[in-house]
């Protein structure tokens, strides 16, 4: 049943993204040139997908496991640290440039759209990431 939800989950995101036109670069590149012919579009997408979240994660909080039965896991953080401003940095120029984020890059993969450029720089950010909070955690577990 995961696996089902998972797939129906990801299938209206990936509608969404092609209904809204955000899986076409040319509509972010238009919201991020406020000097030139901006397309204020993704403001309002942002603002439904803000509205939407906000309301399922406060829905979250009163609940301690998933409509299908698994463990609730929220995000803990509360402090902005170097990672998260050089993560968000890093994501914030990697959009502009290409027009793309993750959920749009792959639905334009699968579009026969070419962002295979930025997939690949996506899936190396991934690993990057992970193989530093690896040496992170084993650093730590050797000060203790």
């Amino acid at each position: 049943m995961q696996i089902i939800i998972s797939f129906i989950t990801g299938l209206v995101f990936g509608l969404g993204l092609i209904v809204s036109g955000m899986a076409n670069p040319s509509k972010v590149i238009g919201f991020l040139d406020l000097a030139g012919n901006w397309d204020p579009s993704l403001a309002f997408v942002m603002g439904g997908a803000i509205l939407v979240a906000s309301i399922s994660f406060r829905l979250a909080k009163n609940r301690s496991k998933t409509w299908l039965g698994d463990k609730i896991r929220l995000p803990m953080a509360t402090q902005i640290d170097k990672r998260l401003v050089l993560g968000g940095l890093t994501f914030g120029v990697g959009w502009g440039l290409a027009g793309y984020c993750p959920g749009p890059a792959l639905v334009s993969l699968t579009q026969g759209s070419k962002p295979l450029i930025f997939v690949l720089a996506m899936l190396a950010g991934m690993a990057i990431f992970e193989l530093q909070g690896r040496i992170t955690s084993s650093r730590l577990r050797r000060r203790s």
